[in-house]
Order: structure tokens, then C-alpha cells, then sequence
């Protein structure tokens, strides 16, 4: 049975980007590019109109930021996912579009294969953040807090210690089979603890999840040894 293809919208301001992408994304089949926009405005109109699978999004945009864009575009097709294509590796970025729902952060100069793989584990429901700034944005995060915060956001006391090990290596944007392999789990088991930490946290989604533990944990002690 042929699948359907994964439809996406490109939003970016620079033609030259867009064509690119478009060359690139074209080789692949099962791989289908629907639209374009170059400001929010469009970008608003084309994802109505076409409700892709979808969006690349860059963050910066004449008349708009990212996650603003990504919250309304969100509004209008909750069932779009967003994959925030961007030059900028900035921590509080990285942050911001994960707090605005995005589903994916990927830095422009990425690799070909490595682009087409972010698209589809998006497109299947996992979130994705390009290694390069997942790393430094951990790092930046539990560097916020003041020395002598040692106490737990709201939330976190609730889980227990394997479901706090899950939660840094889901924002890191492993799949359930990577995090098993990681902590030595089944990918079962690994959905079970899922379940339960979105039900602690009171939120619907792995993107949720993420974001926030990036709003909430301040230190790397805070996970350790809580």
C-alpha cells in the first residue's frame, strides 16, 4: 500500500532559502511541499488553506517572530506540527519556540539527511531538537538557578526517579526506543512512565513535557539528586 505523502508548508523569508529547500525536498518522495510563505500574514492564510502535515518555519520573520507564528498557526491546525528551521543556536530562542508549542528545532546549516529524518520524526509524532543546541541549552537551563535553590518545582516531586531520568533525554528529542536503550528499559516500559509523567504534569503531549522541563528545571543538581 502506497502511503500518503507528508505535505509541507515553508515559511521563510528568503527566496533563495525556500528554493533550496524546495530542491532538496523534491528528491525525496515521500516528501511533498505544498506551499510557501515569506511573512506571518501568509504564512496564517497558506496553513488554513492547505493544513499541512508539516510547517518549516524560520524564526525570524518582516512582521513576526517564531513562536508567535507557531502559537497562532497552532491555533488555526492544531494537527500541523512545526519544525522551527532556524540559523540562530541562541539558548532563550530554543527555548521560547519549545514553550510556543514548535515540535522540532533544527539549525539551517544541517545536513540533507539529517533535515529529511527531523521532518519525519515530526511528522510522526515525536519532537526533534538538533543535537548542537540541545547540549548547550540543558546546560545553559540548569545554570539559571542561584546557589542554594535546591528546592523542586511544583510538579517534579511527584515523579519518581526513573520518570525524572526520562524527562532531560526527552528533551534531548530521543525516541522511545532511545530512551529505553539509554536507561535499560523496554520501549513498554518507557511508554508506561510516558503516560504516567504526562498525567502528573497535567499535560497531553511530549512537546508539552519538554517544555516544561525546560521552564521548570534550574539546575543539574535539581534532577540528580532529587
Amino acid at each position: 500500500m502506497k502511503k500518503t505523502p507528508i505535505t509541507i508548508l515553508l515559511i521563510d523569508d528568503h527566496e533563495v532559502v525556500r528554493q533550496g529547500l524546495r530542491t532538496l525536498l523534491s528528491l525525496e518522495k515521500d516528501l511533498h511541499i505544498v506551499g510557501e510563505a515569506s511573512t506571518v500574514a501568509a504564512a496564517l492564510t497558506e496553513t488554513a488553506r492547505l493544513r499541512p502535515h508539516v510547517v518549516l518555519l524560520d524564526m525570524k520573520l518582516p512582521d513576526g517572530t517564531g513562536p508567535e507564528t507557531c502559537g497562532q498557526l497552532l491555533e488555526l491546525s492544531p494537527d500541523t506540527r512545526v519544525l522551527m528551521l532556524t540559523s540562530f543556536a541562541d539558548e532563550a530562542m530554543v527555548v521560547g519556540a519549545v514553550r510556543s508549542g514548535a515540535h522540532g528545532y533544527l539549525l539551517k546549516d544541517v545536513r540533507a539527511h539529517d533535515l529529511t529524518a527531523a521532518i519525519r520524526t515530526v511528522a510522526g509524532g515525536q519532537s526533534y531538537l538538533d543535537p548542537r543546541v540541545a547540549q548547550q541549552t540543558l546546560t545553559w537551563i540548569r545554570h539559571q538557578g542561584k546557589p542554594g535553590q535546591t528546592a523542586p518545582p511544583q510538579g517534579l516531586a511527584q515523579l519518581s526517579p526513573q520518570e525524572r531520568a526520562i524527562l532531560p533525554l526527552l528533551a534531548e528529542g530521543k525516541t522511545n526506543k532511545e530512551i529505553a536503550i539509554n536507561l535499560r528499559l523496554s520501549d513498554k516500559t518507557v511508554k508506561n512512565y510516558l503516560a504516567h509523567i504526562f498525567d502528573k504534569l497535567q499535560v497531553r503531549r511530549r512537546t508539552e513535557a519538554v517544555a516544561w522541563y525546560l521552564k521548570n528545571v534550574r539546575s543539574h543538581s535539581m534532577i540528580q539528586n532529587a
